[in-house]
């Protein structure tokens, strides 16, 4: 079994051809994935006063498979709480199997392909529903997610002008100064009403509980992403945000996991045929995408076991080359 540590997974995992490949792979058609399984696991009550504080962990477990060739498995631990102790909300691990043996084949670090993978749907969503001619992004939050949105929205869009707003001026400030560095024109925002207003493209990487952006606030003709919340608890956009405009989700997961499509569901605003594709209905040509300047698109994503098995893929056989290890399908594998 092979070991890929962080760096070695985010190098094999460039943003043009991970897009370029989880779009082909939507095409295709020829992964399975099965329902994820998810567990909720309330902690035990802390004393009172204690920097910890009461929190609650969720753990997912998300396998999908390419028939005769890979099998893969992610387990990722979400602990919304861990912002008080300073530590990453999420951890995960990512395990390849040879999908006719069984034989594991490697090890990968799950926090980066979970973050690799998620931005890279965003784009590939967008390179379908955002202008062609878009270049203001607004980044809303700040963690692991937040951080990579520039780097993948740029292949696909001009990206000139990044916006960043967080809870926490101090961490959009210094997230800006970082793609700055980068060669990015960017600034840190405080009034998230009038940054949203501004926006081509409104990107969502938050824990949120409860709406951060509001319809009202959103430009004609501008894309919002929404890819942070992922349980039916969670939640960052608003029903008006939805309101007058033409929805897509990752897949149909999205409306029986996702708080910004269950909740306007149960109050009658949202009906499931409202919903006008897929990523795979997108890259079938089977859904048109946007179909002018001016209508507003949203893109809703919880995240998909194939795009875990994709980036997991461009990883191991990157790698193989150099290895003693042959391809599962290959001749003698």
């Amino acid at each position: 079994m092979q070991f890929f540590d962080a760096a070695a997974t985010r190098a094999a995992l460039p943003f043009d051809g991970l897009v370029h490949a989880l779009r082909e792979r939507f095409a295709a058609g020829d992964v399975d994935v099965p329902t994820r399984h998810v567990h909720e696991m309330p902690q035990p009550l802390v004393p009172a006063g204690s920097a910890a504080g009461p929190q609650h962990m969720t753990s997912l477990i998300m396998p999908a498979w390419l028939p005769g060739r890979y099998y893969g498995v992610k387990i990722v631990n979400i602990a919304p709480g861990n912002a008080g102790q300073g530590l990453p909300g999420l951890h995960a691990t990512y395990l390849l199997f040879d999908a006719r043996t069984g034989v594991p084949l490697a090890q990968m670090d799950g926090d980066e392909i979970t973050a690799r993978r998620t931005v890279a749907a965003s784009a590939l969503a967008g390179s379908f529903l955002a202008r062609a001619d878009a270049g203001h992004l607004l980044v809303v939050g700040g963690g692991r997610v937040a951080r990579l949105l520039p780097a993948a929205w740029r292949t696909v869009r001009p990206i000139r002008r990044v916006s960043v707003w967080t809870r926490h001026p101090a961490q959009a400030q210094a997230l800006a100064d970082s793609w700055r560095s980068q060669g990015l024109e960017a600034r840190a925002c405080t009034q998230l009403e009038a940054a949203c207003g501004e926006a081509d493209i409104v990107s969502c990487a938050t824990l949120a509980a409860e709406p951060v952006v509001r319809g009202a606030w959103l430009a004609p003709g501008s894309h919002l992403d929404l890819i942070g919340s992922f349980t039916p608890l969670m939640r960052e956009a608003d029903d008006a945000c939805l309101r007058h405009a033409r929805l897509f989700v990752d897949t149909e997961e999205a409306l029986k996991k996702s708080g910004d499509l269950l909740q306007p569901i149960r109050q009658g605003m949202l009906r499931t045929e409202d919903v006008c594709g897929t990523l795979t209905t997108l890259s079938r040509g089977l859904a048109a995408g946007r179909r002018d300047p001016t209508e507003r698109t949203v893109f809703k994503s919880v995240g998909y076991a194939l795009e875990d098995l994709v980036a997991a893929m461009l990883v191991y056989e990157a790698a193989v080359p150099s290895s003693s290890l042959p391809r599962p399908g290959d001749s003698g594998a």
